[in-house]
């Protein structure tokens, strides 16, 4: 069963990794980064990595170095050893994915992002996905589910089917992607998976939105959001094919 795209997802701009500035002590994926999105206005996007006891971080790497000042693979730690973890640029330390949830509380749409757990874009073993589900059941409020990989997002489709679910889409420049094998860059690249999946909406790399498939696409009822806007010279472009952005590093304009 396809699931639309509720409306609130395309008005208010969606803040990428939420409204992130470490300057302002809000790292991405943080609460203080939720909570500023909230009041400012805007739809949410969040990402999701699984600790080593199953339950869904919202974290964006697969490892710690980036953003914390550990190092090593999210997967290796349990959901309290991450808790213990500050992120750089704040105060804060990693949340699960049910802090989100309660801080969230319906105030704001809210995109959720399934990382990809095999790093090839492959089946999975469904911990991810089973464990979102179980987050998100009875959770009431503006929701969507989406995933570079193909496969979660089918198995979504089983898990919580009437939560509204799409594809994260890419050109898959080889170069950019390594080291996910070309031949796999080469399936992907032509979203053939829309339909296996039931989704309803893609967020598609914002300088390939005049690929023809995304046109395709939007003439068969998928919305169109897009990814990730830090100008608003580039978002003016894009809204010229994309229905919504996702954005950071610049205060996007709300609807009048």
């Amino acid at each position: 069963m396809r699931v639309p795209l509720p409306a609130a997802f395309l008005t208010a701009p969606i803040a990428h990794r939420a409204l992130h500035d470490v300057a302002r002590g809000r790292p991405e994926n943080s609460r203080a980064a939720i909570r500023a999105a909230i009041d400012a206005g805007y739809a949410i996007e969040i990402d999701l990595q699984l600790s080593r006891d199953g339950v869904p971080m919202v974290f964006h790497d697969e490892t710690l170095e980036r953003l914390t000042p550990r190092e090593g693979w999210l997967c290796d730690l349990t959901a309290a050893e991450l808790a213990e973890i500050p992120l750089k640029g704040g105060d804060e330390t990693i949340p699960t994915l049910s802090e989100i949830l309660a801080l969230v509380a319906g105030r704001a749409p809210l995109l959720i992002e399934l990382k990809d757990q095999t790093l090839r874009m492959a089946e999975t073993d469904g911990r991810l996905e089973q464990a979102t589900a179980a987050a998100l059941a009875g959770y009431d409020g503006p929701v969507a589910l989406m995933s570079f990989n193909p496969h979660m997002i089918a198995r979504m489709a089983t898990l919580a089917p009437a939560i509204p679910r799409g594809l994260t889409t890419s050109a898959y420049d080889p170069e950019d992607w390594a080291p996910l094998a070309p031949e796999t860059c080469d399936r992907l690249r032509p979203i053939p998976d829309y339909d296996r999946t039931a989704s309803s909406f893609i967020s598609h790399e914002h300088t390939d939105l005049s690929r023809p498939r995304v046109a395709e696409l939007a003439a068969l009822g998928a919305a169109i959001l897009c990814w990730t806007i830090k100008s608003p010279q580039a978002e003016a472009a894009a809204r010229r094919i994309a229905q919504n952005v996702t954005f950071e590093h610049y205060p996007a304009a709300l609807p009048a």
